[in-house]
């Protein structure tokens, strides 16, 4: 079986499309997918990945939910997953990141997702895939989940570091989606779209300068980064980043600020 790279550029899964033991997973809009998509992908509802528990969102299926989703899909051991969406990535890093979480480790993103790919004149397809079911056995990797409790617990943990991947307006609290505004306690803002290319597709900018980027911003490669959003989806999308940019020990945290926001016992900081 090939060897695919955890971020895969169009070009290189144009050379891959008839392979075996791979599958294109499209979180696309539907009207998206219809109209255009990789030849070969199967579309999947972003929806069904994440668990809605108001006000707190993203939170993960559990485990016989995760079997039939990604056994449904075609998922087994042999099966080599590349995700891609039409919006930069947040919604396909968190399906990859779910994946993973669930002990599925052969993933790739699609650099750019569906645009990258139609941009880059590459054949697009109109006709629906259908799944090939199969047996998914979850493995659980709880080391890559931070919950609410984690994250209490090591506040004043030099070895571990918050990154937030929010908007600048909801990490001062300025824009407030919860019963409180503002961030984590010691929390390091990066936004999601600032690993991205405007420039080029959503592309992700290149690997040493979001390196050196999150190195002047502070985040250290030795202490464990803790990664969150609104919902982590944004964040799964920093999860990667952090992952490619070399980072060994990163956690997601599911519920993100739609829980600690609302949560009574939670503390925050706000930037005037």
């Amino acid at each position: 079986m090939p060897q695919y790279p955890l971020l895969i550029e169009p070009q290189t899964l144009k050379k891959h499309l008839d392979d075996e033991n791979l599958l294109i997973i499209d979180l696309c809009k539907r009207e998206t997918y219809q109209a255009n998509h990789v030849p070969g992908a199967i579309h999947f509802d972003y929806s069904h990945i994440v668990k809605v528990d108001k006000p707190i969102m993203g939170l993960v299926p559990d485990d016989a939910k995760l079997v039939e989703i990604f056994s449904s899909l075609g998922i087994d051991n042999n099966i080599h997953v590349v995700a891609y969406d039409d919006e930069g990535g947040g919604k396909a890093c968190r399906f990859m990141w779910t994946l993973e979480l669930a002990g599925h480790n052969k993933l790739s993103l699609l650099n750019g997702g569906i645009f990258s790919w139609a941009n880059s004149g590459l054949p697009l397809s109109q006709t629906e895939s259908l799944p090939s079911p199969s047996t998914f056995e979850t493995q659980k990797n709880q080391s890559i989940l931070a919950t609410l409790e984690y994250i209490q617990a090591n506040l004043d943990n030099e070895q571990v570091q918050l990154l937030d991947s929010r908007s600048l307006a909801e990490y001062r609290g300025s824009k407030v989606y919860a019963l409180k505004g503002g961030h984590i306690p010691g929390a390091i803002h990066y936004e999601w779209t600032d690993a991205m290319d405007r420039n080029n597709n959503l592309c992700m900018l290149p690997i040493n300068e979001i390196e050196q980027t999150l190195l002047d911003k502070g985040v250290d490669k030795d202490k464990t980064i803790v990664a969150y959003c609104h919902s982590h989806h944004r964040s799964s999308y920093s999860y990667y980043v952090l992952k490619m940019a070399g980072y060994k020990n990163i956690k997601g945290y599911a519920g993100s600020w739609s829980e600690w926001g609302n949560h009574p016992d939670t503390e925050v900081e706000k930037l005037s």
